[in-house]
């Protein structure tokens, strides 16, 4: 056993749990937004994006402190690497609630609102594994469901390009909705890839 003379830095799993928790709150700004009127979008979005914003500081914060702390608790490019993961999903989570807002798309699909309902869970799965990083125990079942939900939303994102292409939508609505069904299937395989990179640290560091 190496006798560790300079101490880790904590802190980086308190960012990385504070990410998780804005991504919960993303998703389920966006599962609102799918569901609400015109008139309460944009109230929403400004909400969404002080959601992005706060999470653009976390991400920054972990940075700073990956520039200015000698010894990491795990691998250096690992943690480069999760924040930014975190970071990507907020960031696709916001940008399906602005297309939304943007194309004034009235009615979704009924898969799409779907793909959001898994995100939702995604993302709380997400939330509740990341205080389990810090001790690197117990979070096996936590990237095998998110790996399953993540092929849920595959499926719902194939059925909802079908139905976007069968002559039900005029080209420019479908056009919209397809631009809209790729941020939300990016949203997916974000929340995926974190669970991937967690699968990694764990192994590395059994």
């Amino acid at each position: 056993m190496r006798l560790r003379l300079t101490p880790r830095d904590t802190s980086f799993y308190d960012q990385f749990a504070a990410a998780a928790r804005n991504i919960v709150d993303a998703a389920e700004v966006l599962q609102q937004v799918v569901t609400a009127g015109p008139g309460e979008r944009v109230a929403l979005n400004e909400r969404m994006r002080d959601i992005e914003h706060a999470n653009d500081e976390v991400t920054h914060e972990v940075m700073r402190r990956l520039n200015s702390t000698f010894v990491t608790p795990f691998d250096r490019e690992d943690i480069y690497r999760l924040a930014s993961e975190l970071d990507d999903v907020v960031d696709h989570l916001e940008a399906a609630a602005d297309l939304i807002l943007l194309y004034e798309i009235d009615e979704l699909p009924a898969t799409t609102r779907q793909v959001v309902d898994v995100l939702v869970k995604a993302a709380h799965a997400t939330a509740e594994a990341m205080p389990r990083l810090q001790g690197m125990k117990d979070l096996a079942p936590y990237w095998i469901e998110v790996n399953r939900l993540e092929n849920e939303a595959d499926q719902l994102y194939r059925r909802t390009v079908a139905t976007l292409f069968n002559g039900q939508y005029d080209a420019l609505t479908a056009i919209k909705l397809k631009d809209l069904a790729d941020q939300v299937e990016a949203a997916a395989d974000g929340l995926e890839d974190v669970a991937d990179t967690v699968e990694t640290i764990a192994l590395k560091e059994s």
